[in-house]
């Protein structure tokens, strides 16, 4: 027994999906009273950064529940939500769980005119929450306004007017939450109510591990990664602060303020965090940093486990030790959770983009361009199959059957394996240009040489291109900030590099990040420098900034 509730009994039970944990939990009758979810705004009347029991989450999402069901929708109505906070995300998604409609969560950093056209593109006409910034960004680009419903009234509903509770099935639509948007319109990719709740299901049948009773969330909230943290949280008996705005300055002050055990983010937070001098932070609550999404760079890793603690075992023992624990891994919204998992401490040396092995849930594959397996040691794209898939893509099956061959998804990542069965990741497809004779320029793995080579460099990243039947490149830094931005940067950047793709830099430019081209979820969207870069654009932009 853990908590109120018995983790195998919740890990047995079919019913329970990502649709309907916070509804099964409440009328089990257990620790209604006990902390669950704390917001860094205020919300429905409950002040910032005090936890709502599971009690008053239970209330304040049937309030929203009855007011949406008021608004006329229904259930498996889609409906986007488009807002800035936390809370306004989350308890939107559990207040539309709870009456079956399914949530189309959109990061509130996506453009507005991105926003409108993705809405309309993906779902047509559909209802969207917004709170009031992103209402009158719709408005000004279009967007019907009997469409668009103002979150912030939600709350006000009465929970007793609520609709019954509605009943899940494993392959019902439960949420939908986008893609990147690297490559061009964000993808909806939509998750069943078995899918996304697999790996907590997972999670619920293996012992609590280390760090896990009060956990720091600075992942994007309108990611698939948080609906997953919030289930997790609340089937684990976890209290689970959520960050609206996740810059790697706000996660700092949040952790020394909130003193979690456990922070989850994506690695664009972990490149913000390591830019700044944590030993002059208090960090010492930390024992554990849990990433998603992109493997992490080893020179930001490096940083974070030097600070914090960890429990070990010596001599039959559990020992405090000091230095943080850093859990990597390689995942995707199409994945629905990271397939692999690696830890790390101030005693790890496997690094070079190794993302670990994978999940005992997952089956993985290295495939070639016909999907066929290929042997340890050779590069091919990586092919998942496993329960936490997403079901595919809102409104477009074209897009996913073509990801979708011999019983794998291709991810559309570059890996390998070695002997001992850890995989590495090198590149997405797409980013990757030939060199002839077998060689490839594979853009994130020279990334990873140079950060872990040049300590004067805080992020980098390699555009590449083929010209003319030519491969040619160009790295782009950003340093620390007791870097001299004077001192020759291109030597030992070029030493940094394996010779084949040394010899295709054109240039080394020390940038402004401001520079970069930005996805919603902070991840440079390569696609779009890459454009810059074959058309000359890029090296106006770095002059100007």
């Amino acid at each position: 027994m853990t908590g109120p509730w018995n983790r195998a009994r919740l890990a047995a039970d079919p019913d329970l999906g990502t649709g309907n944990v916070l509804t099964s939990l409440l009328s089990r009758g257990k620790g209604l009273d006990d902390p669950t979810l704390t917001f860094d705004t205020e919300v429905d009347g409950h002040p910032a950064w005090q936890p709502l029991t599971l009690r008053e989450l239970g209330e304040r999402v049937a309030a929203r529940a009855a007011a949406l069901h008021g608004l006329g929708i229904r259930p498996r109505d889609p409906v986007a939500v488009y807002v800035s906070t936390a809370a306004d995300q989350v308890l939107s998604f559990l207040a539309l769980a709870r009456i079956g409609a399914i949530p189309a969560l959109v990061n509130g950093n996506m453009a507005a005119e991105t926003a409108a056209r993705y809405v309309e593109v993906r779902f047509g006409a559909v209802p969207v929450l917004a709170d009031e910034p992103h209402r009158l960004a719709l408005l000004a680009n279009g967007v019907d306004p009997a469409q668009l419903h103002e979150v912030s009234v939600l709350g006000a509903g009465d929970p007793q007017d609520a609709p019954p509770v509605f009943r899940h099935h494993a392959e019902d639509p439960a949420v939908i939450t986008h893609s990147s948007g690297t490559t061009g319109l964000a993808k909806a990719v939509t998750h069943s109510h078995r899918s996304l709740f697999a790996s907590v299901k997972h999670r619920l049948s293996l012992p609590k591990p280390q760090g896990m009773n009060r956990i720091l969330s600075a992942l994007p909230t309108a990611h698939a990664a948080t609906v997953i943290a919030v289930n997790l949280a609340l089937a684990t008996h976890i209290e689970l602060a959520l960050v609206s705005v996740p810059d790697g300055g706000t996660v700092l002050d949040t952790i020394e303020q909130w003193q979690p055990e456990s922070v989850l983010g994506f690695a664009a937070v972990w490149s913000e965090l390591a830019g700044h001098d944590l030993t002059k932070r208090q960090l010492s609550s930390v024992r554990a940093w849990w990433n998603t999404g992109d493997c992490a760079h080893e020179a930001h890793v490096r940083r974070l486990v030097a600070v914090g603690s960890r429990d070990a075992i010596e001599q039959g023992k559990v020992v405090r030790k000091a230095g943080s624990i850093f859990l990597d891994g390689l995942g995707s919204t199409e994945m629905g959770h990271s397939q692999f998992f690696i830890t790390h401490t101030v005693d790890s040396d496997r690094y070079g983009r190794c993302i670990g092995r994978p999940h005992t849930f997952s089956d993985v594959a290295v495939l070639d361009e016909n999907a066929e397996p290929l042997p340890v040691g050779e590069v091919g794209q990586l092919g998942i199959n496993a329960p936490t898939l997403s079901l595919g893509y809102w409104n477009d099956s074209t897009t996913t059957y073509r990801t979708r061959r011999g019983g794998y998804f291709l991810t559309g990542d570059l890996v390998y394996r070695d002997e001992a069965g850890y995989f590495y990741h090198l590149d997405r497809m797409v980013d990757s240009v030939p060199l002839g004779d077998g060689k490839w320029l594979y853009t994130a793995a020279s990334e990873e040489r140079i950060l872990a080579d040049c300590p004067q460099v805080l992020e980098c990243t390699v555009v590449a291109a083929t010209e003319d039947g030519r491969a040619s490149s160009t790295v782009l830094l950003v340093l620390t900030q007791d870097a001299d931005r004077d001192a020759d940067h291109r030597t030992p950047v070029l030493a940094a590099l394996a010779p084949e793709v040394a010899a295709t830099v054109r240039d080394v430019l020390v940038i402004d990040p401001a520079v970069l081209p930005l996805g919603p979820t902070g991840k440079v969207r390569k696609v779009a420098l890459r454009e810059m870069y074959l058309k000359g654009e890029l090296f106006t932009a770095v002059g100007a900034a």
